[in-house]
This record gives C-alpha cells, structure tokens and sequence, in this order.
C-alpha cells in the first residue's frame, strides 16, 4: 500500500517552467493511490516570480535565505518533508513523473532504502539527448566518479531520486557540499550508513532552458575528491 509522500523540485528562476510542472505532477498524482501527497518547491533566491509560480500552481514553497545551490536546496527540502517517502525532481520535468513509479516498485520488491533515476543503464530510454559534447562530459564524470570513491552509480547526476524520508534525513544532515556534487555525496553517505540505494533506467528527455552551465558542471569534477577526502577525513560520521 502506498502511503505518503513528498515531491521535492528545487527552483532557480524557473517561474516559466512551474506552471507546466506542477500540473503534470498534479495529474499524475491524482490519479494514484498515494495517501497523502504534497509538492515543494525550494525557491534558491530566485530573481523571478518562482514563488508565486509555485503557490499557484498548488504547492508548497521553502525559500532559501539567498542563491545557495542545487545541493543546499535539496537538503532544505528534504529537512522540510512531511511525507514518509520523498522524490526530488528536477523542476523541468526531463525524467517524467510517472517514473516514480518504476522507482517506488523496485525500492518495494527489493526493500530498499531508495532509488536513483539512471540513464546511462538504458540509454534506448532517451527521448531527447544533451549535445554530445555535455553528454560526453557526463560520462567522463560518472566513470572518475566511480574510481575516486568506488560507488557503483552509473549516473549520479540524474536529477530523479526516492528515499524514505527517515532515512535521507540521516544522509542528507551529514551533507556539507551545496553544489552539484551533492549527488555524490547523498550516495557516498548512504553507502557508508548502511543504506541500499538500488539504481534504476528511467526514460528521460534532454529540456533546453537549463539554468546550469556547461562550466560549473565541469566544475564539479573536483567534488568526488571532495568527497572521498571527507570521508577519509570521518566528516560524515
């Protein structure tokens, strides 16, 4: 039986992009057996009407203090929750909600801890591709990934993710990168508590508009080193 839960969509100037995303998760959402279910909106120090954006479209807005990042947003919202699961999407809807449902049989059948939208393990699943240049850097990434802190994700940076709340609060208050990074750093934090986190081929479609550069993605690079030095370093403990 379904129970509750709460959908996590972190924003950034994203006022054109809500209104669409917020009636394709109502939609979906009425036609589920969930018990309770809610949507919140992280508003990151937007400098547009995401606020309003979001309320009118029926959901639940957290403000950030200022502009902190994706990883800051997420933690705030997963702090926020008041369901007993919870799913972060991205605000552009590129993984289609109705993969949550993928993702809640497989963490059921499996008794898992939570689940992470993949595309590099079907990539027949993508829709729509990034430039191959940006897909190229993902790859790059994920694979430098893996040696440096010996998580087995193909695709860490999809932005479509499950936990049990309980759960992603005792990995996401040991989180200290605010950054893209972040999603390596849940992952690497939940390998180290025990937690199993299965990973799943999702359907996915590359949306133009996003508010990420091409830089601060290579940026990131360094945030598995980051991560694999705090974990040597017992930051997570």
């Amino acid at each position: 039986m379904r129970r509750s839960i709460s959908i996590i969509i972190p924003a950034y100037n994203e006022e054109k992009r809500l209104p669409g995303t917020l009636e394709a998760v109502k939609r979906y959402l009425g036609a589920t057996a969930w018990e309770f279910a809610e949507i919140v909106v992280v508003n990151d120090g937007s400098r547009d009407r995401t606020a309003e954006a979001a309320r009118a479209g029926g959901a639940r807005v957290v403000e950030n203090p200022v502009n902190r990042g994706k990883g800051y947003s997420v933690r705030h919202g997963v702090m926020e929750a008041k369901g007993e699961w919870l799913l972060v999407s991205d605000a552009d809807l590129s993984a289609p909600i109705e993969e949550l449902d993928k993702l809640w049989r497989m963490v059921c059948a499996e008794n898992a801890g939570g689940a992470i939208g993949s595309r590099a393990l079907d990539r027949s699943l993508i829709g729509v591709h990034q430039p191959a240049f940006r897909e190229n850097v993902g790859k790059v990434f994920n694979l430098l990934m893996r040696i440096v802190t010996g998580l087995p994700y193909h695709d860490t940076q999809c932005g479509f993710k499950l936990f049990e709340t309980k759960a992603a609060r005792e990995i996401f208050r040991r989180q200290l990168l605010d950054g893209f990074g972040f999603d390596v750093e849940v992952l690497f934090i939940a390998a180290r508590l025990g937690y199993r986190v299965l990973e799943i081929p999702v359907r996915w479609n590359n949306v133009e508009g996003t508010t990420v550069s091409l830089w601060r993605g290579i940026a990131a690079f360094v945030d598995p080193l980051k991560v694999r030095w705090n974990g040597q370093a017992g930051k997570y403990r």
